[in-house]
């Protein structure tokens, strides 16, 4: 289905509207973060959740959900001030191949995010380009791994600058930075600013944007990623990820 270009944007828009409101969350792992006020706990259980953003939405949501439950649902808490001790019961975790390993990593590697480098949203506004997070999202991989750790858990976070379309991650930030009226995506994170997001690209949306005529490459990777972030940028320069919501309730609710 190709539109014209003058018929794209006010049929994206439509869908925007459609998709971009509190229902979206009830089916979405967004709504584990949701369960949450604190900012730094729902920037810790948005990170956890999205980075085992992958195969059936409902076994995401369930063991997202366990994770909370692993972590006492004081996510912030348990991060700053866990003992090895407590670490034991993290081991029995599994989600697809992020395991009981992983999820200990990761929450030693939030830890030091935390007492070093003050918090998530200061690693990633460090690093931040006018219209592109994807160096701060190479130079955070850097930092989340600078201490000892498994060579196994760096598979779980994506790196741009090796060409991946770092899909979990591109979601994780329009949660914590686009500012949504709608109520689904938090906003939290004042020092960045929704023109700098990239679409979390994934198989629903890289085909629905092809259909579109928004994106030519067939793999879904960073080159990719460039390509389909220019032409939402020529939709909405301002807050150009907002079109995610209508390339995934295109894919996924429409089956277009």
């Amino acid at each position: 289905m190709k539109l014209k270009r003058t018929e794209l944007k006010p049929f994206l828009d439509e869908k925007v509207h459609l998709y971009n409101n509190p229902k979206f969350i009830e089916s979405d792992p967004i709504q584990v973060p949701h369960q949450f006020s604190k900012k730094e706990d729902i920037e810790i259980a948005g990170f956890l959740t999205s980075t085992i953003a992958w195969g059936n939405r409902k076994s995401i949501i369930n063991n997202a959900n366990k994770m909370m439950e692993l972590l006492d649902h004081a996510p912030y808490e348990f991060v700053t001030q866990h003992q090895d001790a407590d670490l034991k019961a993290l081991q029995s975790f599994v989600h697809r191949t992020f395991n009981g390993d992983d999820f200990i990593q990761f929450i030693k590697s939030l830890q030091h995010i935390y007492k070093v480098h003050h918090d998530l949203e200061a690693v990633f506004a460090k690093h931040a380009k006018s219209n592109s997070l994807q160096q701060s999202i190479h130079q955070f991989k850097k930092l989340f791994f600078e201490i000892p750790h498994l060579e196994r858990t760096k598979k779980h976070v994506s790196d741009p600058l090796k060409n991946s379309a770092a899909k979990r991650i591109n979601m994780y930030l329009r949660w914590m930075v686009r500012k949504d009226n709608a109520g689904v995506d938090f906003g939290i994170w004042d020092s960045l600013s929704p023109a700098q997001l990239s679409c979390p690209l994934d198989v629903h949306s890289g085909n629905v944007a092809r259909q579109l005529g928004l994106l030519k490459r067939k793999q879904n990777d960073a080159k990719a990623l460039a390509e389909l972030d220019k032409n939402l940028r020529k939709l909405d320069p301002d807050d150009p990820v907002k079109y995610d919501f209508a390339l995934f309730g295109l894919g996924v609710f429409e089956g277009f």
